[in-house]
């Protein structure tokens, strides 16, 4: 077989399978919904159907039994109930572990998968036994009118090679029959003589009429492993009655579904490496635009002009469509959640759902890669700590099955994605108690509720009474916090008593390519992340001198710390006469950045920092300006933690005055 047949079957495969975990979990047994019974089965019979194919008898033969289950419970003789959605779990699974094994070049264990297919056989062979109780809704399916329904005319013309490759007529048209009642005519026009005939050849050809409860997608499924090469031809036979209404409904939501079809038919699938290297090349072709526009300017020649904004435009263009393509609805992440907080209900014995809003919100793939381990952490905690048992909500007065709600939205140039659920909420007063403890904070300490909450995202920091295999070590909302701003986010924490937390994190689009504010420290350059910076005011050699000591500045009545990077970065040369304050947001706190000049905006392409240069945390990555020297960006959150780090250890006195960096 074909190394590539393989590897897009594999492919196939893992949409596939997160097709199903997806489905299963959103299976209701108090009000089964026939569609996506239907759904599972469509990709399990095509998991099986493809995986034979390409050679991978083990997984066709192991599908084949999930297949015969579902076929049955899209029947009606099996219910839907807990147990069959385990199954389905646990046969997805299964697969994944066999499809891993053979990517690893490993051979999968026969025995591994007998129990397994015990439960499903027994589960199978018993339909006939199970009797669902009265309040235990079963799948509506017709099995009374096979020939009632839409009329369907199919031609069917398979390629020659048909026989060999495994295709197989009497079994096409089998499962044609399951969908209504058929008149099948075979066409010999196609037949050679009898010397020039091949007996490994098809030259057959069918028309087949159709009448059933059907439509062209479930025909298509039935062709859709021979389809490639063939001539198929599906078209609805005209009814001489009117059309009711429902009836032009139902036509046009096939119209969607064939759109639908045709789109996803039209897509290639590309290795992100590809796209990788394809954003780079863009962003140095934006950085050398940048270089040529700024020559161009100092040459002074009117002809250059011309061609240097037409150029301008295009590469605006290309870098807009080339990170588009990066884009992903954050929808296409949640699966492996709904994943996670069903095997971490049942752990805990606790029931809990998944609800989402904006799944169709997008984000650069990259942001959304290494989104995955904060959402792990978040879920869990708040499937730990806030989601009570059931017993425990039943005597509170609330539902007996808890909530997760996850929104995500655009917010300017941000995404913000907020994980909110119905549970206990924040205890400030365990929360201080645990702080006294740790030493986090003096006795004594006046603290706002935004001040006690931003405590959970110290290191260290739990109020879980025991350690479990879900949490208690100590470790959690501060990894999620140093995760969210290495994305250059930021994260924030709410909550009410009895009411539940809402945690929210504000992510960038985008990491390739940010507008930026250049600034000048003494000789050197760097690059302030616009979506932090507030604006910007003077700051005086005489006023400051006027500050005893003390690093902070009044801005229209306010009182804003600030850090003088200066200092921070033990730079040479003396301070201007007229400095400059760069005003950032960090921790929904206002922080100044003391410079010495800030020079303008830049479109900044984020290049990444060499192996040598990777012990610079303050930094986030590189940039080369339009003159060819290169500016670091700076992480806002790094910075202000090596200034509050510098002030506990009594190097900058004139922070310990600013008690909103102490409480970060």
């Amino acid at each position: 077989m074909q190394p590539d047949l393989i590897e897009t079957f594999l492919q196939e495969a893992d949409d596939l399978l997160a097709e199903v975990e997806e489905t299963a979990l959103r299976m209701n047994a108090a009000q089964p919904d026939a569609e996506l019974v239907h759904r599972l089965f469509r990709a399990f019979h095509t998991i099986k159907g493809s995986g034979g194919m390409v050679g991978l008898t083990q997984v066709a033969s192991f599908t084949h039994h999930v297949e015969t289950l579902l076929d049955a419970v899209r029947e009606g003789d099996i219910p839907v109930t807990k147990q069959l959605v385990e199954i389905v779990l646990a046969a997805k699974d299964q697969i994944r572990a066999m499809l891993e094994a053979r990517q690893n070049g490993q051979d999968f264990p026969e025995a591994a998968g007998a129990k397994l297919i015990l439960r499903i056989q027994e589960l199978s062979g018993s339909a006939a036994r199970i009797l669902p109780a009265p309040n235990n809704a079963r799948l509506a399916v017709d099995t009374t009118e096979r020939g009632g329904g839409q009329s369907w005319n199919i031609s069917f013309k398979p390629p020659p090679n048909l026989l060999t490759t495994g295709g197989n007529p009497l079994l096409l048209f089998r499962d044609l029959r399951k969908l209504g009642a058929c008149e099948i005519t075979g066409h010999t026009d196609r037949l050679p003589s009898l010397e020039r005939m091949e007996p490994q050849t098809c030259y057959l050809w069918w028309t087949i009429t159709l009448r059933g409860n059907t439509d062209e997608n479930a025909i298509r499924d039935v062709f859709l492993f021979v389809e490639d090469g063939s001539e198929l031809e599906i078209e609805p036979v005209e009814e001489q009655a009117a059309a009711t209404p429902e009836t032009v409904a139902a036509a046009e939501s096939q119209t969607e579904q064939n759109t639908s079809r045709k789109g996803k038919e039209s897509m290639v699938r590309v290795p992100s490496s590809r796209l990788d290297r394809l954003v780079g090349l863009v962003g140095e072709l934006v950085m050398n635009h940048s270089r040529l526009a700024q020559a161009a300017a100092h040459v002074g020649a009117p002809e250059l002009a011309a061609p240097v904004e037409e150029i301008d435009r295009l590469v605006s263009e290309l870098r807009d469509s080339v990170l588009g393509i990066r884009m992903m609805p954050i929808g296409s992440a949640l699966g492996r959640f709904r994943r996670l907080i069903h095997d971490l209900s049942a752990e805990l014995g606790k029931e809990v759902d998944l609800v989402t809003e904006g799944e169709e919100t997008e984000l650069d793939k990259s942001v959304l890669d290494q989104l995955g381990d904060p959402l792990v952490h978040i879920f869990r905690n708040s499937i730990d700590h806030g989601i009570e048992p059931p017993a425990e909500r039943l005597e509170r007065g609330k539902p007996r099955r808890g909530v997760i709600r996850l929104v995500a939205v655009h917010a300017g140039s941000d995404v913000a994605v907020s994980i909110e659920d119905d549970g206990r909420g924040l205890n400030r007063d365990a929360i201080l108690a645990k702080a006294l403890e740790k030493q986090l904070i003096a006795p004594g300490a006046v603290l706002s509720d935004r001040d006690v909450f931003n405590l959970i995202l110290l290191p260290g920091f739990s109020t879980a009474r025991q350690i479990t295999s879900v949490s208690g070590r100590g470790v959690g909302m501060d990894v999620v916090r140093r995760q969210i701003e290495a994305l250059r986010g930021h994260l924030s924490m709410t909550g009410q008593p009895g009411k539940g937390t809402k945690v929210i994190l504000k992510l960038p689009l985008t990491l390739a390519i940010i507008d930026g504010l250049v600034v000048q420290l003494d000789r050197d350059r760097l690059i302030v992340p616009m979506t932090a910076v507030t604006e910007t005011v003077e700051l005086l050699r005489e006023t400051r001198s006027r500050g005893n000591g003390r690093n902070v500045i009044v801005v229209r009545g306010e009182m804003i710390p600030y850090i003088d990077l200066r200092d921070e970065f033990s730079s040479e040369g003396d301070q201007p006469d007229i400095s400059k304050i760069v005003i950032v947001n960090h921790q929904e706190q206002r922080v100044g950045l003391l410079v010495d000049r800030v020079l303008g905006t830049h479109q900044t392409v984020i290049q990444p920092l060499g192996k040598f240069l990777k012990k610079i945390d303050v930094a986030s990555g590189s940039t080369v300006m339009g003159d060819g020297r290169v500016a670091l960006i700076l992480d806002v959150a790094a910075v202000v933690r090596l200034a509050h780090g510098r002030a506990r250890s009594g190097s900058a006195a004139a922070m310990e005055h600013s008690p909103e960096l102490v409480s970060q």
